[in-house]
């Protein structure tokens, strides 16, 4: 009796199957043809979706993708390609929370440093995206890894901004300057938080 029973409910959800498929066959028949922003947004929203689920550092699914599609949209003038960007934004993600930093005040020291330009070497001799100096890798330990790695850049550039702010005892203004190695002057401190009230934090 029991085995009858469930062949009846397997035999009804295989036609109601059927008949999901058939619809939405139909309906996408009858639709207009998909138009390149069409095709664009479906890609990016797929791109977004990968994004999260790749990323440990959102606590809300929802709270994610508003937030990725939010700074994608920001990040388009610098990085065109929207893979590029949405990966880029994760990893900012990830370790802005892992250093417990904004992760909107690490894109703009960015914006600052590099320019988003991961191969970027400063007169000093800073590299990658946050421009950190290479003696930190002998430091640590590990002079074989490379600041124009992402990851490393990322990592050893949010842990020295988060060390300097809790040196600094949470004077933003003090840390950022320290990170620079320009204690005592505004200008490079002026240019993140225009960056951070005018493209980052602006709603």
């Amino acid at each position: 009796m029991q085995k009858n029973i469930f062949q009846y409910n397997l035999f009804i959800s295989i036609v109601s199957l059927l008949l999901i498929i058939t619809a939405a066959t139909n309906s996408f028949a009858n639709e207009t043809p998909v138009t390149d922003k069409q095709f664009s947004d479906i890609e990016l929203r797929l791109l977004l979706q990968q994004a999260i689920t790749d990323s440990d550092s959102f606590t809300d699914k929802f709270d994610a993708e508003v937030w990725l599609l939010d700074m994608s949209n920001r990040l388009k003038k610098k990085i065109s390609q929207p893979e590029k960007r949405l990966k880029l934004l994760r990893q900012i993600h990830q370790e802005a929370s892992r250093a417990n930093l904004h992760p909107e005040l690490v894109l703009a020291v960015i914006d600052v440093e590099s320019n988003f330009d991961r191969f970027a070497i400063s007169k000093a001799g800073a590299q990658g995206l946050m421009q950190v100096m290479p003696f930190w890798l002998k430091e640590i330990g590990q002079p074989r890894d490379s600041l124009f790695n992402v990851r490393t850049n990322l990592r050893m550039g949010c842990t020295i901004l988060k060390y300097y702010l809790k040196k600094e005892k949470g004077d933003l203004t003090r840390a950022l300057a320290r990170y620079n190695g320009s204690l005592g002057r505004y200008k490079y401190t002026n240019k993140v938080f225009k960056l951070l009230n005018e493209r980052w934090y602006k709603q």
